[in-house]
């Protein structure tokens, strides 16, 4: 179904501008009035110097502003860099900077979080690209908490809605649209960009294979538009022309009563979402409407949630995503039975994606049933990673086909099983991350020599420890060094222990020295089960 000529824009056309789009804190947008606010904003962004290939940065909760910035920048062909709300001073100065973003948008009073402080301990020289700065609110937000830059304008969101609506689309299916940070090879995430055609030809495939395009589907969007989950799940509503019920952030008492109120058909996001919305509403069918419920799998303590949800009536169907071939890219059948359902992979979206599992030590191709490193070729993937041509080349082979870093095996209908990562990568909070990133900005502390950060188990999920080696005649405690952490870094990346040791275990290989991350990640695994509290039952818990 995917169409090489589509654009964002022509998705928001050929829906009915009468019909229900979008459904946030009791308003209820049309197809039409979002079209026509981000006509408005795509022509104050154009007089403000904003055109094809520039950026502009979204440091945005979900709310109509984002997807109406995200429109009016495909209007544009100008490229939206998602930067996660959870992001501190060195993540937002890294991406702001990198990216060369001519705008950023800030919603100052989300949540308690404090962007002038933010954007204050930025490094001036990461936002001198900056001109300019576009402010969100609520009704009853004291705008006067919102930050100032001294090179750019301070534009009240409301301000771009009153600009003439611009006319012209200038998207195109081959212009870039959107950048997302993944995990990478370096300290520094890679920025993964993908084109038009690309992520409006996904939502297409993801509609009709998740089901949104039925008549009277309704989404429930709780997940972040800043990560590539939730803007594939945004795209693909989108494309259905279903409308979307948004939560700025997901609480589960409040998901629980939209869904309710508004009749909820589709949805996803995390295992333990899905546990705490069984734990908002009692009795035996909590949610008649919710038809299907597409989770990744981020808590090893929630093994059991897929037969809980289909005890309760919900189906639960694991998937599999990437930033760079795009979330929801397959999904396990709806009416299969849970052992097959709780397994991430399933069946790609795309008829023309392909899945193979390489051997990593031989290179050979493995026959079905056989776990090796999973390479995907179909329409859904990235153009490459913006500024980094030598790690775009690296990321493919030959013929074509992402390395994704994942294990995995494939099944002969054309589906697949998702393993587990099989490089070093983390995930922290829903998100993908590189222990590099955590141990180079340890390494900024005075007293630290050398770093390494493995994964632990809490009872919350995946968590980083860090082991530090220290300077000649440097002296830090523990908790100094959590605290360089916090404020700096997002609080899903500050190690939940750090360990001062004299030197890392080591072991001698035909290619050199190594460290042995595995014997560390055991050893900061066993000091976190001896501190944690006993569970209810008075065994010990993993981590706490």
């Amino acid at each position: 179904m995917s169409d090489s000529n589509i654009t964002i824009t022509g998705l928001l056309a050929a829906q009915p501008a009468d019909t229900p789009a979008l459904i946030y804190a009791g308003r209820t947008w049309s197809h039409g009035e979002i079209d026509a606010a981000a006509r408005r904003t795509a022509a104050a962004l154009r007089d403000r110097g904003i055109g094809p290939g520039d950026r502009v940065a979204l440091f945005l909760p979900n709310c109509p502003a984002y997807v109406i910035l995200w429109l009016a920048c495909a209007r544009l062909s100008a490229i939206a860099v998602a930067v996660n709300t959870r992001y501190r001073s060195v993540e937002v100065g890294d991406i702001v900077r990198r990216t060369q973003a001519k705008a950023l948008a800030i919603w100052p009073g989300f949540r308690g979080i404090d962007f002038a402080d933010i954007l204050s301990r930025v490094e001036p020289q990461a936002l001198e690209a900056v001109r300019s700065l576009i402010v969100y609110g609520e009704s009853g937000e004291d705008k006067a908490t919102a930050p100032a830059l001294p090179q750019a304008e301070t534009l009240p969101f409301e301000a771009l809605l009153q600009a003439p609506p611009m006319a012209e689309d200038l998207a195109r299916p081959d212009s870039a649209c959107n950048i997302f940070t993944t995990s990478g090879t370096t300290k520094a995430p890679k920025l993964v960009v993908h084109r038009q055609s690309v992520i409006a030809g996904h939502g297409r495939d993801v509609a009709h294979a998740f089901g949104y395009d039925a008549v009277d589907a309704v989404m429930l969007q709780a997940i972040p538009l800043c990560g590539v989950f939730g803007l594939c799940q945004y795209a693909a509503t989108l494309a259905a022309g279903a409308p979307t019920v948004m939560m700025s952030a997901f609480e589960a008492e409040e998901a629980a009563r939209l869904i309710l109120a508004h009749g909820v058909t589709h949805s996803v996001g995390a295992d333990d979402m899905a546990d705490r919305l069984l734990a908002a509403v009692d009795g035996s069918r909590p949610f008649p409407t919710l038809r299907q419920f597409g989770f990744a799998r981020f808590n090893a303590a929630l093994g059991d949630i897929v037969e809980r949800a289909e005890a309760r009536g919900l189906t639960l169907c694991g998937l599999y995503g990437s930033s760079e071939v795009q979330a929801l890219f397959s999904l396990q059948d709806p009416g299969a039975p849970a052992a097959q359902r709780k397994l991430g992979g399933g069946m790609p979206v795309s008829p023309a994606a392909r899945v193979r599992a390489r051997d990593r030590d031989t290179g050979a191709i493995l026959p079905h049933g056989e776990a090796g490193e999973l390479e995907i070729a179909g329409p859904s993937l990235m153009t490459g990673y913006d500024g980094d041509p030598e790690a775009t080349k690296a990321a493919f082979t030959e013929d074509g086909y992402f390395r994704s870093g994942d294990l995995g095996h494939t099944l002969a209908d054309g589906s697949f099983v998702y393993l587990s990562r099989a490089g070093d990568a983390l995930r922290l909070g829903g998100f993908l991350v590189n222990p590099a990133e955590i141990e180079a900005h340890l390494l900024t502390h005075p007293a630290v020599d050398g770093c390494q950060v493995v994964g632990v188990e809490t009872a919350k999920g995946t968590a980083p420890a860090a082991f530090v080696t220290l300077k000649p005649g440097a002296t830090a405690d523990a908790e100094a060094l959590r605290a360089h952490c916090k404020g700096a870094l997002a609080a899903f990346k500050v190690p939940v222990r750090v360990f001062p040791v004299d030197g890392f275990p080591t072991t001698e290989s035909a290619n050199g020295t190594k460290i042995q991350r595995n014997r560390l990640r055991d050893m900061a695994q066993a000091a976190l089960d001896r501190d944690a509290p006993p569970d209810r039952n008075g065994a010990p818990q993993a981590g706490s």
